[in-house]
This record gives C-alpha cells, sequence and structure tokens, in this order.
C-alpha cells in the first residue's frame, strides 16, 4: 500500500496514493458514516484549478484527490519522487469501490448523468457485483439546482441508506457539487467523472496500451473532436510549460493560494 500524503501539483494537492489505499480510506469512510471528498483527476482536472481560483480552493479542500491521468502521475514522480508505479484511474477505481463495498454490505448512491446512462451502469454493476446493493439513484437535472433541491437531494441521499455516493456530472461540475454537499452527506462522495459513461457501455475506453502510455486524451479527441478539440490542445500545452516551470522552480505555486467561492453554484 502507497499512501504519502498530498503533493503539490501546479498548485493542486494530489494524494500520492495507490488503488489498494484509496479504497481502505474510502471504505473506512463510508462504514465509519463519516463525511469525505473524494475525485480523480487528470490533467484537464488539474487545470481547472490553476485557472480558478475559487475553484482550486475547492479542490484543496477535498480529502482525496487521486492521481488519475497519468501525466498526473508523471508529474507526481517528476516533481516529488513519489515512485509511483500506476495512476489511480477514476473509472478503474470505481469497480475496485463496488467490489469492496459488496463485501462489506455497504450499499451505494449514483447520482448524475442521465436515467437511460444510470440504468445501463446500474445493470452491469449488479452484473458484476451480484452482493452489491444499490441504495439509489438519481440522475442530473442538468441546471443549477436551488436550496430547496439541494436540501431535499441531500435528504433523499442520507435516507437512502447508502453508504458511498458516487457523482458522475463531468469535470468541473462534480467538483464543485461533492464540495458543496460534502458536509450535508454522511458519507464519501466520489466524483468519478465519465466512469458511469464507460460502465454502461455508452462511451468507448481507449485501448490498455493507449492507456498506459498517457494517450487516452488522443483517443478521446479523435471520437469527440468538436468537443474536446479546445480543451486538449490548450490544457495539455499549458500543464506542460507549468511542470517545466515549477520543476525549474521558476514557478511559486502554494496549495493554500485560491480564495473561498463567493457564492454556491450547485449543479445537479
Amino acid at each position: 500500500m502507497i499512501d504519502l500524503g498530498k503533493r503539490n501539483v501546479l498548485g493542486i494537492g494530489v494524494n500520492a496514493i495507490d488503488y489498494e489505499s484509496a479504497v481502505a480510506k474510502v471504505i473506512d469512510a463510508a462504514v465509519g458514516r463519516q463525511a469525505m471528498s473524494v475525485t480523480a483527476l487528470a490533467v484537464h482536472g488539474v487545470m481547472t484549478g490553476v485557472t480558478d481560483p475559487e475553484h482550486q480552493y475547492r479542490l484543496n479542500q477535498f480529502d482525496l484527490v487521486c492521481p488519475d491521468g497519468q501525466p498526473v502521475r508523471w508529474a507526481l514522480n517528476l516533481l516529488h519522487d513519489c515512485k509511483l508505479d500506476d495512476r489511480v484511474y477514476g473509472p478503474d477505481l470505481t469497480l475496485k469501490l463496488c467490489q469492496a463495498a459488496a463485501r462489506q454490505s455497504v450499499p451505494v448512491f449514483l447520482f448524475g448523468s442521465t436515467e437511460e446512462v444510470l440504468a445501463r451502469f446500474s445493470d452491469s454493476l449488479c452484473r458484476q457485483f451480484p452482493e452489491l446493493r444499490i441504495a439509489g439513484r438519481r440522475s442530473s437535472r442538468f441546471r443549477t439546482l436551488t436550496q430547496l433541491e439541494r436540501d431535499e437531494l441531500a435528504e433523499e441521499i442520507n435516507s437512502s441508506g447508502a453508504g458511498i455516493c458516487f457523482v458522475g456530472l463531468g469535470c468541473p461540475r462534480q467538483e464543485v457539487f461533492t464540495y458543496e454537499m460534502r458536509d450535508r452527506l454522511n458519507m464519501p462522495l466520489v466524483a468519478v467523472g465519465a466512469a458511469f459513461a464507460f460502465h454502461a457501455g455508452m462511451l468507448a475506453q481507449a485501448p490498455p496500451w493507449m492507456q498506459r502510455h498517457g494517450l487516452e486524451w488522443l483517443f478521446r479527441l479523435a471520437h469527440e473532436p468538436k468537443r474536446l478539440f479546445k480543451r486538449y490542445l490548450t490544457t495539455n500545452p499549458a500543464f506542460l510549460v507549468r511542470l517545466v516551470l515549477q520543476k525549474l522552480g521558476l514557478m511559486h505555486r502554494h496549495r493554500d493560494q485560491g480564495r473561498p467561492p463567493q457564492h454556491d453554484v450547485l449543479f445537479g
């Protein structure tokens, strides 16, 4: 098990951690009915915090930030000599958590995406983990929630009996949701992005060799060029430039930088 705590990657605190330790932390919190905020960040996720002081603050309040992308793992190794052999990929973390939840009799709640995706995702999980209990699911309204809706949603999730809530709203909306809902739910919230669509069989995953070599972005760009062109062809080079500057000591970014959000913007 590897758990070296948080390390500074461009001003974002990212945990130098492996799957085993990440799963253990979340399951322990779930069994203890403890609030916990968890996400897995690839390059785009890190850069959302780098370019937005309020979002940087949110990310740095998370209890666990896993290195989802290979470049984020490489950054931890380059900057802090963490010697991580693997990333903690959100879709794989989801399955490992569900497997452990089934063994520990911890029910789960699924929040986000569409009803069709949730139905297929639920079916997939039940086939893989017959003992897993899905305590509830709620699709996204795809808009900002009112305070009343937020309170009703928190009550629905808490009263479902779930011990873990998976959140699939896409980055950065799922991190905003997790940050704002953390203290309203007595369980870990785990933001896992495209894991819902991947495991529902509605979004193709990159081949393993592309994932190992940090080329998943290229696979996704080829499949969704209009939506992802700007994201990957601007954020990836910006990440690399900033990484080099931090390594050379020419950019001083501190994890306590950023400013608290002025208003709740809960999208759900």
